[in-house]
């Protein structure tokens, strides 16, 4: 008897994906929700967990591109995987090294050494019939080890070229799309950009008293990006129609704030989003955001995690990036860009002073979004950044 491995629903609108590699080799003994194989669609990467225990056959090689639905493998019944002892958490299956995220970096200051998690998710188990199963947390017994790096997909040599001088390798599936999307940005949107700066010396104080309180009450630190966040759904509020997008000859007013966070992951960009981000306290913002960076890192999203968002917030400061126009987000209408944090002279009541300063950009649909409007929500987000104990009075 043997039980068929599928391609799970891949979230709406996903009819394909791209068998990226196998986890395991053709004929291998799997246990039941092992992972067996990874998937890539135009949105994300996911894994694939074994539906039972047995000895595996592989239907569909590295490369292939296969519907929802369709057989991908088998997994035919043998006692001995059955018995096999499930691996202690240092045997479990490396993970890929993290690649700094939002998040991740911003949730601690310059210099300080990142603290080990007290959990580690285990894979999101999939049934034989594309149902997610609940995920458990297991305690870790040490930091992961780094992963080797996934065999790249295939070189060609150019026609008519030197081996040595040129060498092509197709696109990933994630590549092509966020090369599609960012065109069709650019092609669709009337793109302006506005620009300010923000002192975030109040903000960074505000951290340093509040942090470790912060993490005895919530038990997770408090990181800068949830307050950006929190600055930004309070500004979308006062102005709505950055938050808003347009829909052929409609526009489209969404009365929540579902904020995508831009997080960089070693197979390229990806957005998850956070849902009804204007109901969160910044508690709420740092789990949630905390959770989905994790996840985008160790590709755990799921298609929904992609989709729905309404305004994005992007982080380049975490590479040393100074200012830049970052591109909207389709079919978004803003999308705010932050930067490196970098201490620089300033004029303060007639004196020269020098004050940790962040540029800021925020990227607009010019078609729906005015100046004066993008310039407001800017300045917005700026006032309450500078002077971080409002925001908690505009709860």
């Amino acid at each position: 008897m043997s039980v068929e491995v599928r391609v799970p629903e891949l979230g709406e609108s996903i009819t394909e994906a791209v068998v990226v590699r196998w986890l395991k080799d053709d004929g291998a003994a799997v246990r039941a929700d092992e992972p067996l194989l990874e998937l890539e669609t135009d949105k994300s990467a996911l894994e694939v967990v074994a539906p039972a225990a047995g000895r595996l056959t592989i239907r569909a090689p590295a490369g292939a591109r296969v519907r929802v639905g369709a057989v991908i493998g088998e997994i035919a019944e043998d006692a001995a995987a059955r018995a096999e002892p499930a691996p202690s958490p240092r045997a479990e299956r490396p993970r890929a090294p993290a690649v700094p995220a939002p998040v991740a970096e911003l949730s601690r200051p310059s210099g300080e050494a990142p603290r080990p998690a007290s959990e580690r998710p285990r894979p999101v188990a999939v049934d034989n019939g594309g149902r997610r199963a609940e995920r458990v947390a297991v305690a870790a017994q040490e930091p992961p080890a780094p992963a080797p790096p996934a065999a790249p997909p295939a070189a060609r040599r150019a026609p008519d070229s030197p081996d040595e001088d040129v060498e092509r390798v197709p696109m990933s599936e994630l590549r092509r799309t966020i090369a599609r999307r960012l065109v069709e940005a650019q092609r669709t949107a009337a793109i302006l950009t506005t620009f300010n700066e923000i002192d975030v010396g109040e903000l960074q104080a505000l951290r340093a008293r509040s942090r470790e309180r912060f993490r005895a009450r919530h038990g997770i630190d408090l990181g800068l990006m949830s307050l950006f966040a929190r600055a930004t759904v309070l500004a979308l509020r006062e102005v709505t129609i950055v938050n808003a997008s347009i829909e052929g000859d409609d526009i489209v007013h969404h009365r929540r704030v579902h904020l995508g966070i831009a997080v960089s992951t070693p197979r390229g960009l990806v957005v998850p989003v956070v849902r009804d981000a204007d109901r969160l306290d910044v508690a709420g913002l740092e789990r949630a955001i905390g959770e989905l960076a994790r996840r985008a890192r160790e590709t755990r999203l799921a298609p929904a995690d992609l989709t729905g968002g309404t305004f994005t917030i992007t982080n380049g400061g975490v590479f040393g990036s100074l200012l830049s126009t970052p591109i909207l987000n389709p079919p978004q209408s803003g999308i705010l860009g932050m930067h490196t944090i970098q201490e620089r002279p300033v004029a303060r009541d007639g004196q020269v002073v020098i004050r940790p300063m962040m540029y800021v950009a925020l990227s607009y649909d010019h078609r729906l979004v005015d100046g004066a409007q993008a310039v407001t929500f800017l300045v917005r987000v700026k006032e309450l950044l500078e002077d971080p104990a409002r925001m908690a009075l505009e709860a």
